[in-house]
Protein backbone atom coordinates (compact mmCIF):
# COMPACT_ATOMS: atom_id res chain seq x y z
CA UNK A 1 0.00 0.00 0.00
CA UNK A 2 1.20 3.48 -0.86
CA UNK A 3 2.01 5.64 2.13
CA UNK A 4 -0.25 8.75 1.94
CA UNK A 5 2.38 10.89 3.63
CA UNK A 6 4.98 9.80 1.09
CA UNK A 7 2.63 10.56 -1.80
CA UNK A 8 1.88 14.00 -0.40
CA UNK A 9 5.57 14.69 0.01
CA UNK A 10 6.30 13.70 -3.60
CA UNK A 11 3.48 15.88 -4.89
CA UNK A 12 4.69 18.78 -2.78
CA UNK A 13 8.22 18.35 -4.16
CA UNK A 14 6.91 18.38 -7.73
CA UNK A 15 4.87 21.52 -7.09
CA UNK A 16 7.81 23.21 -5.38
CA UNK A 17 10.09 22.47 -8.31
CA UNK A 18 7.56 23.96 -10.71
CA UNK A 19 7.06 27.01 -8.57
CA UNK A 20 7.54 30.34 -10.24
CA UNK A 21 11.19 31.14 -10.80
CA UNK A 22 12.60 34.23 -9.12
CA UNK A 23 12.24 37.14 -11.52
CA UNK A 24 14.99 39.49 -12.65
CA UNK A 25 14.55 43.06 -13.78
CA UNK A 26 15.81 44.28 -17.14
CA UNK A 27 18.76 46.02 -15.52
CA UNK A 28 19.66 42.85 -13.61
CA UNK A 29 19.58 40.87 -16.87
CA UNK A 30 21.81 43.45 -18.57
CA UNK A 31 24.22 43.46 -15.64
CA UNK A 32 24.40 39.67 -15.68
CA UNK A 33 24.97 39.73 -19.45
CA UNK A 34 27.76 42.31 -19.09
CA UNK A 35 29.42 40.19 -16.42
CA UNK A 36 29.34 37.05 -18.55
CA UNK A 37 30.65 38.90 -21.63
CA UNK A 38 33.58 40.34 -19.65
CA UNK A 39 34.47 36.92 -18.25
CA UNK A 40 34.20 35.32 -21.70
CA UNK A 41 36.39 38.04 -23.24
CA UNK A 42 39.02 37.46 -20.54
CA UNK A 43 39.05 33.70 -21.23
CA UNK A 44 39.28 34.39 -24.97
CA UNK A 45 42.24 36.74 -24.44
CA UNK A 46 44.08 34.14 -22.37
CA UNK A 47 43.39 31.49 -25.01
CA UNK A 48 44.62 33.85 -27.76
CA UNK A 49 47.98 34.49 -26.07
CA UNK A 50 48.47 30.78 -25.38
CA UNK A 51 47.70 29.94 -29.02
CA UNK A 52 49.95 32.77 -30.27
CA UNK A 53 52.83 31.36 -28.24
CA UNK A 54 52.41 28.06 -30.11
CA UNK A 55 51.70 29.72 -33.47
CA UNK A 56 54.42 27.82 -35.32
CA UNK A 57 53.05 24.47 -34.16
CA UNK A 58 49.54 25.58 -35.17
CA UNK A 59 50.88 26.56 -38.61
CA UNK A 60 52.59 23.18 -39.03
CA UNK A 61 49.41 21.40 -37.94
CA UNK A 62 47.28 23.31 -40.43
CA UNK A 63 49.66 22.67 -43.33
CA UNK A 64 49.95 18.88 -42.85
CA UNK A 65 47.03 18.09 -45.26
CA UNK A 66 48.68 20.26 -47.92
CA UNK A 67 52.14 18.75 -47.35
CA UNK A 68 50.77 15.23 -47.82
CA UNK A 69 49.85 16.04 -51.44
CA UNK A 70 53.57 16.12 -52.38
CA UNK A 71 53.01 18.74 -55.05
CA UNK A 72 55.64 19.09 -57.80
CA UNK A 73 56.12 22.70 -56.70
CA UNK A 74 57.08 23.92 -53.26
CA UNK A 75 54.48 23.46 -50.56
CA UNK A 76 55.27 26.83 -49.03
CA UNK A 77 52.26 29.10 -48.99
CA UNK A 78 52.48 32.35 -50.93
CA UNK A 79 51.39 35.81 -49.88
CA UNK A 80 50.49 38.92 -51.83
CA UNK A 81 50.73 41.59 -49.11
CA UNK A 82 53.46 42.20 -46.51
CA UNK A 83 50.86 41.98 -43.73
CA UNK A 84 49.52 38.57 -44.79
CA UNK A 85 51.91 36.37 -42.71
CA UNK A 86 51.27 38.37 -39.54
CA UNK A 87 47.53 38.43 -40.21
CA UNK A 88 47.65 34.66 -40.63
CA UNK A 89 49.29 34.14 -37.24
CA UNK A 90 46.86 36.52 -35.55
CA UNK A 91 43.82 34.94 -37.19
CA UNK A 92 44.94 31.37 -36.50
CA UNK A 93 45.78 32.29 -32.89
CA UNK A 94 42.35 33.86 -32.43
CA UNK A 95 40.57 30.74 -33.70
CA UNK A 96 42.85 28.47 -31.70
CA UNK A 97 42.35 30.60 -28.59
CA UNK A 98 38.58 30.49 -29.05
CA UNK A 99 38.71 26.69 -29.20
CA UNK A 100 40.90 26.54 -26.08
CA UNK A 101 38.61 28.93 -24.22
CA UNK A 102 35.40 27.30 -25.47
CA UNK A 103 34.72 25.22 -22.30
CA UNK A 104 35.00 28.31 -20.10
CA UNK A 105 32.96 30.48 -22.46
CA UNK A 106 30.24 27.82 -22.71
CA UNK A 107 30.11 27.68 -18.93
CA UNK A 108 29.52 31.44 -18.86
CA UNK A 109 26.66 30.95 -21.33
CA UNK A 110 25.21 28.30 -19.05
CA UNK A 111 25.52 30.58 -16.00
CA UNK A 112 23.62 33.27 -17.89
CA UNK A 113 20.66 31.04 -18.80
CA UNK A 114 20.68 28.97 -15.58
CA UNK A 115 18.50 31.41 -13.55
CA UNK A 116 15.69 30.80 -16.07
CA UNK A 117 15.80 27.03 -15.67
CA UNK A 118 14.10 24.75 -13.19
CA UNK A 119 16.14 22.76 -10.73
CA UNK A 120 15.88 19.51 -12.71
CA UNK A 121 16.91 21.28 -15.89
CA UNK A 122 20.08 22.62 -14.26
CA UNK A 123 21.44 19.10 -13.92
CA UNK A 124 22.04 19.12 -17.68
CA UNK A 125 25.10 21.38 -17.29
CA UNK A 126 27.64 18.52 -17.32
CA UNK A 127 26.06 16.66 -20.29
CA UNK A 128 25.69 20.00 -22.09
CA UNK A 129 29.38 20.90 -21.65
CA UNK A 130 30.65 17.43 -22.54
CA UNK A 131 28.36 17.02 -25.56
CA UNK A 132 29.02 20.51 -26.95
CA UNK A 133 32.80 20.19 -26.78
CA UNK A 134 32.81 16.55 -27.86
CA UNK A 135 30.57 17.13 -30.88
CA UNK A 136 32.59 20.13 -32.04
CA UNK A 137 35.86 18.22 -31.75
CA UNK A 138 34.30 15.24 -33.54
CA UNK A 139 33.16 17.44 -36.42
CA UNK A 140 36.49 19.28 -36.63
CA UNK A 141 38.42 15.97 -36.54
CA UNK A 142 36.19 14.52 -39.24
CA UNK A 143 36.90 17.54 -41.40
CA UNK A 144 40.66 17.53 -40.74
CA UNK A 145 41.35 13.83 -41.24
CA UNK A 146 38.83 12.99 -43.98
CA UNK A 147 37.08 15.88 -45.70
CA UNK A 148 39.96 18.36 -46.03
CA UNK A 149 42.55 15.91 -47.46
CA UNK A 150 39.97 14.49 -49.86
CA UNK A 151 38.87 17.93 -51.01
CA UNK A 152 42.46 19.12 -51.55
CA UNK A 153 43.25 15.99 -53.53
CA UNK A 154 40.18 16.36 -55.74
CA UNK A 155 40.61 20.11 -56.31
CA UNK A 156 44.39 20.38 -56.67
CA UNK A 157 45.59 16.97 -57.84
CA UNK A 158 42.41 16.15 -59.77
CA UNK A 159 40.86 19.22 -61.37
CA UNK A 160 44.05 21.25 -61.10
CA UNK A 161 46.48 18.63 -62.42
CA UNK A 162 47.10 20.57 -65.66
CA UNK A 163 47.77 23.84 -63.85
CA UNK A 164 50.40 25.24 -61.51
CA UNK A 165 48.91 25.90 -58.05
CA UNK A 166 49.76 29.22 -56.39
CA UNK A 167 48.13 28.90 -52.98
CA UNK A 168 48.19 32.00 -50.80
CA UNK A 169 48.21 32.13 -47.03
CA UNK A 170 44.86 33.91 -46.95
CA UNK A 171 43.13 31.54 -49.36
CA UNK A 172 44.36 28.38 -47.68
CA UNK A 173 43.53 29.67 -44.19
CA UNK A 174 40.00 30.59 -45.23
CA UNK A 175 39.54 27.24 -46.95
CA UNK A 176 40.93 25.31 -43.97
CA UNK A 177 38.76 27.11 -41.44
CA UNK A 178 35.62 26.90 -43.59
CA UNK A 179 35.93 23.10 -43.60
CA UNK A 180 37.00 22.61 -39.98
CA UNK A 181 34.72 25.19 -38.37
CA UNK A 182 31.86 24.43 -40.76
CA UNK A 183 31.80 20.76 -39.80
CA UNK A 184 32.51 21.49 -36.15
CA UNK A 185 29.53 23.84 -35.95
CA UNK A 186 27.25 21.60 -38.02
CA UNK A 187 27.93 18.75 -35.57
CA UNK A 188 26.32 20.92 -32.87
CA UNK A 189 22.87 20.19 -34.33
CA UNK A 190 21.81 17.94 -31.39
CA UNK A 191 22.71 20.76 -28.97
CA UNK A 192 20.48 23.19 -30.88
CA UNK A 193 17.64 20.67 -30.82
CA UNK A 194 18.33 20.10 -27.10
CA UNK A 195 17.58 23.73 -26.24
CA UNK A 196 14.65 24.05 -28.64
CA UNK A 197 13.06 20.92 -27.14
CA UNK A 198 13.85 21.81 -23.53
CA UNK A 199 11.99 25.11 -23.89
CA UNK A 200 9.11 23.37 -25.71
CA UNK A 201 9.70 25.06 -29.08
CA UNK A 202 9.93 21.74 -30.94
CA UNK A 203 8.77 18.23 -30.09
CA UNK A 204 10.05 14.78 -31.12
CA UNK A 205 6.83 14.21 -33.06
CA UNK A 206 7.33 17.46 -34.98
CA UNK A 207 10.97 16.61 -35.80
CA UNK A 208 10.12 13.11 -36.97
CA UNK A 209 7.10 14.23 -38.98
CA UNK A 210 9.19 16.80 -40.87
CA UNK A 211 12.27 14.66 -41.39
CA UNK A 212 11.89 14.82 -45.18
CA UNK A 213 12.26 18.61 -45.02
CA UNK A 214 15.27 18.15 -42.75
CA UNK A 215 16.88 15.89 -45.37
CA UNK A 216 16.31 18.54 -48.03
CA UNK A 217 17.73 21.33 -45.86
CA UNK A 218 20.76 19.24 -44.85
CA UNK A 219 21.65 18.50 -48.47
CA UNK A 220 21.18 22.15 -49.42
CA UNK A 221 23.51 23.22 -46.62
CA UNK A 222 26.00 20.52 -47.62
CA UNK A 223 25.89 21.71 -51.24
CA UNK A 224 26.64 25.27 -50.10
CA UNK A 225 29.51 24.56 -47.70
CA UNK A 226 31.12 21.61 -49.52
CA UNK A 227 34.53 22.62 -50.90
CA UNK A 228 34.27 20.23 -53.84
CA UNK A 229 31.66 20.13 -56.65
CA UNK A 230 31.31 16.34 -56.77
CA UNK A 231 28.23 14.71 -55.16
CA UNK A 232 30.31 12.26 -53.10
CA UNK A 233 31.89 15.05 -51.06
CA UNK A 234 28.45 16.56 -50.52
CA UNK A 235 27.23 13.19 -49.19
CA UNK A 236 30.23 13.03 -46.84
CA UNK A 237 28.98 16.28 -45.34
CA UNK A 238 25.30 15.38 -45.36
CA UNK A 239 25.28 11.84 -43.93
CA UNK A 240 26.78 12.75 -40.52
CA UNK A 241 24.41 15.72 -40.24
CA UNK A 242 21.42 13.47 -40.92
CA UNK A 243 22.64 10.99 -38.31
CA UNK A 244 22.97 13.86 -35.83
CA UNK A 245 19.43 14.98 -36.65
CA UNK A 246 18.16 11.52 -35.68
CA UNK A 247 20.20 11.75 -32.48
CA UNK A 248 18.58 15.14 -31.92
CA UNK A 249 15.13 13.55 -32.11
CA UNK A 250 16.12 11.19 -29.28
CA UNK A 251 17.50 14.14 -27.30
CA UNK A 252 14.25 16.05 -27.84
CA UNK A 253 12.24 13.11 -26.51
CA UNK A 254 14.50 12.99 -23.44
CA UNK A 255 14.26 16.67 -22.44
CA UNK A 256 10.87 17.76 -23.78
CA UNK A 257 8.59 19.27 -21.08
CA UNK A 258 5.67 16.93 -21.93
CA UNK A 259 7.71 13.87 -20.98
CA UNK A 260 8.86 15.48 -17.74
CA UNK A 261 5.27 16.42 -16.85
CA UNK A 262 4.15 12.82 -17.36
CA UNK A 263 6.95 11.60 -15.10
CA UNK A 264 5.96 14.13 -12.42
CA UNK A 265 2.31 13.11 -12.61
CA UNK A 266 3.27 9.47 -12.36
CA UNK A 267 5.52 10.22 -9.38
CA UNK A 268 2.77 12.21 -7.67
CA UNK A 269 0.20 9.47 -8.26
CA UNK A 270 2.51 6.69 -6.98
Amino acid sequence: MVDPADAIEKARAAVTERAELPGMSLMEHLEELRKRIIHSAAYLAVGFFVAFYFREKIFAFMQIPLDKLHLPVTNKLNYMHPMDPMNYYLYASLIGGAILAAPFILYQVWLFIAPGLYQREKRFVVPFMAATIGLFLAGASFGYFFVLPGALKVLIVGFGSRFNPVITVEDYTNFFLSVILGLGISFELPILIFFLAMFGLVSPRFLWKNIRYAVLIVFLVAAIITPSPDPWTMCIYAVPMLALYVVGIAVAWWVHPDRRRKKEKAAAAA
